[in-house]
């Protein structure tokens, strides 16, 4: 099968490898559209992970092509439309490849409503958004919406993750405050976000605290880093609260005790991660993402949720390098680069 390979210089190659094999528990995904997230131009060129042989990409939806051993009965059938995420850019397995293997139990169903290229984000983004407001927060979900709206802080609600957690919070009866730029205020309260500011502005975090009458417990930094770890602590009450964070950090704020929890999709296979950040196996992420997935496939089939807006790049596979520098250089807002496999040019057997 043809899969971008890193070639071991920090640089990535289009090559012909062998296709997996799915072992105990997995399935194998003959893959049709991949979206691309900024961790997958950092796998390719930070200097502990340039050894050759890693395929890149985590986000992918597809058809599931053969089912392995151990698979429970009537979990998954052959020619089943899914999406998920893999680890890809630390082994032979990922999703900027024709085919793939994932674990059958973490996989999400997709509606035949929905377009395969929408589906290739739902993965790290809902999956993300789920581990953060429901394993981290504990906040009600939009399958058993609550009735006493409370206040949730969504930093950064153009991100592909914050659009989905701004529309997951809203399905769920809270009130959202969420931030963007001042061009895209009214994009971010069409996602159904009730107040939404300008992250640039300074006094920011002064208006969330009138806003919510100086009690936000709750927030979601989608950013993590820059200004935002001290704009989010800044926005909470005077009691304090908790922060789910999608990269590392301390709060440094005194005045409140505030609590960060740093959240890693890659958590979800309950096994150790190493890169990009150390993370230690817990078996519970792995049974919470279950029953994720099997949320976010009701969601997806019985609500109305926005899919982040795609730019498809024109030769599948082939653009990927294009579509990493214009991530590098900032040409990417609130929208999702994605790849058809099909439009790979040498593909020998196309959809």
């Amino acid at each position: 099968m043809k899969a971008l390979v890193t070639v071991g210089d920090g640089t990535v190659k289009l090559q012909d490898v062998d296709m997996p094999v799915p072992g105990s528990g997995q399935i194998l995904v003959k893959v049709v559209a991949v979206a691309q997230n900024p961790t997958d131009c950092k796998f390719c060129t930070l200097l502990l992970h340039t050894r050759p042989g890693n395929i890149l990409g985590c986000d992918f939806a597809g058809i599931i092509e053969e089912i392995g051993p151990d698979v429970p009965a009537g979990l998954r059938s052959i020619g089943d439309r899914i999406a998920g995420v893999v680890h890809g850019g630390v082994g032979p397995n990922g999703a900027y490849a024709e085919y793939l293997v994932t674990d059958a139990a973490l996989v999400i169903a997709i509606p035949d409503a929905m377009s395969f290229e929408h589906a290739a984000q739902l993965g790290v983004a809902c999956l993300t958004t789920c581990q953060s407001l429901y394993q981290c927060l504990g906040l009600p979900s939009p399958l058993e919406p609550t009735s006493t709206p409370q206040d949730i802080l969504i930093w950064s609600g153009t991100s592909a993750t914050g659009q989905y957690a701004v529309q997951f919070a809203k399905l769920a009866g809270l009130r959202v405050i969420s931030t963007a730029s001042a061009k895209n205020i009214e994009f971010v309260k069409s996602l159904g976000a009730d107040e939404v500011l300008d992250y640039a502005d300074s006094f920011t975090p002064k208006r969330i605290v009138s806003i919510t009458g100086g009690n936000l417990r709750y927030a979601m930094d989608c950013i993590s880093e820059g200004m935002t770890p001290n704009q989010v602590s800044m926005s909470l009450g005077g009691d304090g609260g908790t922060i789910a964070t999608l990269l590392p950090y301390e709060s440094k704020r005194r005045s409140a005790p505030v609590q960060t929890v740093f959240i890693l999709a890659y958590s979800i296979f309950g096994q150790p991660v190493e890169f990009p950040f150390p993370f230690p196996a817990d078996k519970t992420h792995y049974d919470n993402a279950k029953i994720y997935c099997e949320m976010i496939s009701k969601i997806i089939a019985t609500m109305p949720l926005k899919p982040v807006p795609v730019r498809l790049y024109p030769d599948g596979l082939a653009s990927v390098e294009a579509g990493f520098e214009d991530m590098k250089a900032g040409k990417v807002h609130a929208e999702k680069i994605t790849y058809r496999i099909s439009d790979t040019p040498g593909l020998q057997s196309p959809l």
